[in-house]
């Protein structure tokens, strides 16, 4: 193996494994990265057995080929401290990395390639294209429900459902609930579903961007595949049933509340600083064009604001979570928000003025739901 890339290239790859690599293994080599090189590009994949991803980089000058294993985080830190610009020169001398640039000289260990473990892609999958903004607006208005080592290991991951021609991500905690669609231009071959874990997650989450740029999903029963500008990531899903997300969606009968969601949330950071505990309860009484805001803690101290809204339902008397609420009012982008209440004693859905691609389920707050 030898060969030259410049720093930005790889530096930029070795960022896409960083996140995968765990900081403590007991098997040495997934702390490593496996380097792979042909004639025109350098092949980089990491893995903590639960997924896997891999991407490319042009290299700039090539002399041999070949492939080992080196520490991920050594070899993204040290290229990543050298001068802007620079062409770095990387090739094994037996199982020791050379890295050379400038006037330094560098040598890491290696781990050999034959011992990287194989992560293993289902032969079957549902695929999809969908674009790379829709994909991350999927995420962002839902990762924030799941749940985080919860003993219900299906709540700790986003659930995904591709059906006919639209793909849904769902994700609850069993406090509240977030659910977002998106329109595909193609069906899918199959109605399919799955858990993706929350650390996969997160990484897919970092590959997708802001652009239209085309994002091929593959969904298996047990597996599932993202592709983008050449990087895909795999990653294992989450065995066990998702809850009944339409069930948990309140239905019925119900009095709304059109009101401006930032002086919403203010009102609320400012009530909820008063609020006893960890749970921050926070009770909200609704009238005429008017909700109250209210909130008071063991040692008798209290806030209470009031709210202009446009609201014309009956009276509701109900306390929610403030840091659940407020989270669902953070991932919304419209200036007025609609809450519809089903009564005093059921959940309230969230969601924008005349948009069906986004809801929002809080469950009330109380005192036992607060001790979970």
């Amino acid at each position: 193996m030898d060969f030259s890339i410049s720093k930005e290239d790889i530096v930029k790859a070795l960022n896409f494994t960083l996140g995968v690599v765990e900081k403590r293994q007991t098997l040495p080599i997934l702390s490593n990265v496996l380097l792979e090189v042909d004639e025109s590009s350098l092949k980089l994949t990491a893995t903590d057995l639960e997924s896997e991803v891999s991407t490319t980089a042009i290299i700039s000058n090539f002399k041999s080929g070949g492939k080992t294993t080196a520490p991920a985080r050594k070899l993204s830190d040290l290229c990543r401290l050298l001068p802007d610009l620079s062409e770095i020169h990387f090739f094994l001398d037996g199982d020791i990395l050379k890295i050379e640039s400038g006037s330094g000289k560098y040598s890491i260990s290696t781990l050999p390639s034959e011992d990287f473990p194989v992560f293993e892609k289902e032969e079957t999958q549902s695929q999809i294209n969908i674009s790379s903004h829709n994909l991350k607006t999927l995420i962002t208005k839902t990762a924030f429900a799941m749940g985080n080592q919860d003993w219900r290991h299906y709540l700790n991951g986003l659930y995904l459902l591709i059906d006919d021609k639209s793909i849904s991500s769902v994700a609850t905690d069993a406090h509240r609930l977030a659910l977002a669609s998106s329109s595909l231009n193609e069906a899918a071959s199959e109605t399919i579903s799955g858990i993706v874990p929350r650390k996969s997650i997160n990484e897919i989450g970092k590959l997708v961007g802001d652009e239209s740029e085309n994002v091929l999903i593959q969904l298996g029963h047990t597996s599932i595949s993202v592709n983008i500008s050449g990087t895909t990531f795999m990653s294992k899903l989450i065995e066990g049933k998702f809850p009944d997300h339409e069930q948990v969606i309140p239905f019925g009968e119900s009095s709304t509340m059109i009101i401006n969601r930032k002086d919403f949330s203010d009102s609320l950071s400012r009530v909820s600083v008063l609020s006893g505990g960890d749970h921050k309860g926070v009770r909200f009484i609704t009238e005429k064009n008017t909700i109250n805001i209210s909130a008071n803690n063991p040692e008798k101290e209290r806030g209470e604001e009031s709210l202009a809204c446009s609201y014309g339902g009956e009276s509701i008397d109900i306390a929610f979570n403030v840091n659940y609420f407020q989270e669902i009012l953070s991932s919304l982008n419209s200036e007025e928000i609609e809450i519809n209440f089903f009564g005093s004693e059921r959940s309230c859905l969230i969601t924008e003025p005349n948009n069906e691609s986004l809801k929002y389920v809080c469950l009330l707050y109380t005192s036992d739901a607060a001790d979970e």
